[in-house]
């Protein structure tokens, strides 16, 4: 047998094997450069997605601070609710995307199954409310409002709702104690939007989708203070979404408590009077219109005048704020924000702004002073002034004669400010000045911090107008074209005042300044300025910010941020002059115009000082304004189509003070029925647990106070139950009993 030789396969074996050693090696290659790609050239950003797919947020929302009043009676606090929620997480692993589960769910909760389905569905851009725009790993809020006996439905059959709980959580309430409101200052809470996420996301207090955020009042204006700090668990997850580990948990931190300067007691008298005020002024007959006064809103201030703390403020109309907890509906947003709604939504206190009539009289003589006029002159009171053909008339036409700015202050002499203005008009050059003009008028009307926000802590004052030379010819600029369309020489009275604005509407006529000098005209004041400004006058010249904040507490109590009085300004008036503006105020309310609603007042004890407003508006009944004050408040109450100041306001604005003093019918003092006869001054009390030490809450003080004044019976003391209603009107027959009056009825 022959051999064959293997010299001839040796040099085929030795290729393949090179071909495969340089296949291996290159494929090695390229697998180790692809690592190299992933690993080290774009590992940092491969590192964050993976760790963002598998590591989700679980968020604990903090507790909110409490708002409380100046004696710590909770405005808003938190309740306990017992809320089902739903894991979508755990839904989702069942074959039928937990669509079983929440159809039981929604039976045992007395809900349409739909309206389950939506709660829990993810929000996008498709999707309407309701939908969920949090975390899909956190538990979904179907309801707050369960009942023990479901919540122990729920858990004692967990077999039947997995993925279901049923547990105590901390929920906002607005506590409206012994029925006072306070809404509009306390504002409301909802949802964080994605575009307040997106700003906040680099400041140092961002939001979490779980937030609930200040929409208004206080709850906007403290909002950081009162949020806390969310805690936030994070879990490790695969790509299925189902937990594998936790990864860290920071600890939710409760927000701090918001003291205010708010008398509960205080507030639910003054939300009563104006209300009552308000529905009174409805029965009576307007002689101008042909029919009953419309009343349509109105606000009340009551300050301490000397800090600019506000006491309390009402705003009519007004609305449950608990209507915004937990999502407000659609039906009862409409009633907040509709055509027909009034719009209770305003805080018409910071945000109503009108015309001031007579009670911006204060401004005029001080500005007449400023001007060079004597305060103790003699300045003709007749019963009308004329100016190129146009007759301007004292209200009700009375006159009084020769008369100093005193006495024009206390009988509301329209004819001696017009004669003041129309002087100065002149010496300014008239309708066409030639140089710079003085317009004291004007001047002081800006000094005493008008035509600019006071500086509250609350969102959205307004400034309200003063009509000087810039705003006429801004206004002018704005307006031409249109009053040269529509006026006319020989047409209506609005086409015929478009017509003349269309020529000159940028000049300053001398009837502009000539009503400008009562309130009238354009000017427009809010009630939270001119409780600025008589509490000024009262304190002595000083103009503060109002504040309702008082302090800010921490969640445990130990640290205390406390909220000082400051100032924005002085009144432009000497000593000399202010103290005889002073004892003319107090005259209003002795012998003056607003002297018939304070008959049998202990003047000697407590001097009252008052001045009235009737504001006539184009088209519009007249407004209602009374300003007051003593040494310790200062209180406005002003309403839209109301009436005379002393008609409509007067008898609420002298009930309040009443209440606060605990002045009888007969002028007796009783201090035991005083609501706070002297501004509350000390913080309340806090424990060593950090809960904060709060009275009983007289179930209503305004009925109490009422019944106590008239002998009827004692305050109240019984603890208030923790249920929340809109604030009542009260019976008819609580009314206060007619005042004396004076021998004559002098309404302005």
């Amino acid at each position: 047998m022959t051999n064959i030789p293997e010299t001839g396969r040796t040099p085929r074996v030795q290729i393949r094997l090179i071909v495969i050693q340089i296949l291996v090696l290159s494929l090695l290659g390229t697998l180790g450069g692809r690592l190299w790609y992933l690993q080290i050239r774009e590992g940092d950003e491969y590192a964050a997605e993976a760790s963002g797919n598998h590591v989700q947020q679980v968020v604990e929302p903090a507790v909110r601070g409490s708002i409380l009043d100046a004696r710590g009676v909770p405005l808003a606090d938190n309740e306990t609710r017992l809320v089902v929620s739903a894991s979508r997480t755990d839904l989702l692993k069942m074959k039928d995307d937990g669509k079983a589960v929440l159809i039981k769910l929604a039976k045992v909760l007395g809900m349409k199954p739909a309206e389950v389905m939506r709660k829990v569905r993810l929000c996008d851009a498709e999707t309407p409310q309701p939908c969920w725009n949090g975390s899909p790993y956190q538990p979904i809020p179907i309801t707050d409002e369960a009942t023990a006996k479901q919540a122990l439905q729920i858990r004692e059959r967990a077999e039947d709702f997995p993925g279901i709980t049923a547990e105590p959580e901390a929920v906002r309430r607005y506590a409206a104690p012994g029925q006072a409101n306070t809404a509009q200052v306390l504002g409301y809470l909802s949802p964080v939007t994605d575009d307040e996420i997106t700003k906040a996301q680099d400041t140092d207090s961002p939001y979490l989708r779980s937030d609930q955020v200040g929409r208004s009042g206080l709850e906007r204006e403290y909002d950081k203070e009162l949020r806390g700090k969310a805690g936030v668990t994070r879990y490790e997850v695969d790509n299925l979404g189902r937990v594998i580990g936790q990864a860290e948990a920071d600890e939710a931190q409760p927000g701090s408590n918001l003291v205010t300067s708010i008398d509960s007691r205080v507030q639910r008298v003054a939300e009563y009077e104006l209300n009552e005020a308000m529905k009174e002024a409805r029965k009576q007959y307007d002689d101008n219109t042909g029919e009953n006064y419309k009343a349509d809103s109105g606000a009340v201030v009551v300050m301490e005048a000397k800090t600019g703390r506000v006491v309390a403020m009402a705003s009519n109309p007004t609305y449950d704020p608990n209507a915004w907890v937990g999502g407000i509906s659609a039906k009862d947003y409409t009633k907040l924000t509709g055509k027909n709604s009034n719009y209770p939504l305003l805080n018409r206190a910071i945000q109503g702004q009108a015309a001031p009539g007579s009670i911006f009289k204060v401004v005029s003589t001080a500005a007449a002073v400023e001007a060079g006029y004597d305060f103790d002159g003699r300045y003709d009171c007749s019963s009308s002034y004329s100016v190129g053909g146009q007759v301007f008339k004292n209200f009700e036409s009375q006159g009084y004669g020769p008369i100093n700015l005193g006495r024009a202050l206390e009988v509301s002499c329209d004819t001696v400010f017009y004669r003041l203005a129309h002087s100065e008009w002149k010496r300014d050059g008239g309708i066409d000045p030639k140089g710079k003009t003085n317009d004291y008028f004007y001047k002081a009307a800006h000094q005493f911090g008008l035509g600019a926000t006071t500086g509250i802590d609350l969102p959205n004052e307004v400034t309200g107008r003063i009509p000087d030379r810039q705003w006429k010819q801004n206004y002018w600029k704005a307006n031409k074209d249109a009053w040269c369309k529509t006026g006319k020489k020989d047409g209506s009275y609005v086409e015929k005042i478009a017509y003349e604005n269309c020529l000159e509407g940028n000049k300053m006529r001398a009837g502009d300044e000539i009503n400008y000098s009562i309130g009238q005209g354009d000017t427009l004041v809010t009630p939270i300025q001119m409780a600025t400004i008589y509490a000024a006058i009262s304190n002595g010249g000083t103009l503060y910010d109002p504040t309702v904040g008082k302090a800010v507490l921490s969640a445990d109590g130990k640290q205390v941020s406390e909220i000082k009085p400051q100032s924005h300004g002085k009144l432009p008036v000497s000593g000399r002059t202010l103290a005889e503006m002073d004892e003319a105020l107090a005259g209003v309310a002795t012998r003056g115009t607003a002297a018939w609603r304070f008959g049998g007042w202990p003047q000697d004890k407590i001097p009252m000082h008052a001045k009235t407003g009737t504001a006539e508006v184009y088209g519009k009944q007249t407004t209602s304004w009374f300003a007051t004050y003593t040494k310790d408040y200062a209180i406005v109450m002003t309403i839209s189509q109301g009436g005379t100041g002393s008609g409509a306001s007067g008898p609420a604005v002298r009930n309040i003070y009443d209440a606060l003093y605990g002045v009888s019918d007969d002028g007796t003092i009783n201090k035991k029925n005083a609501l706070l006869s002297t501004p509350q001054k000390s913080l309340p009390t806090v424990r060593t647990d950090g809960t904060i030490k709060s009275p009983k809450v007289v179930k209503d003080p305004a009925k109490d106070q009422r019944a106590t004044q008239e002998g009827a019976a004692e305050p109240d003391e019984t603890q208030q139950a923790a249920t929340v209603n809109t604030p009542t009107t009260g019976n008819r027959n609580t009314r206060r009993r007619p005042r004396r009056r004076g021998s004559r009825r002098m309404l302005t």
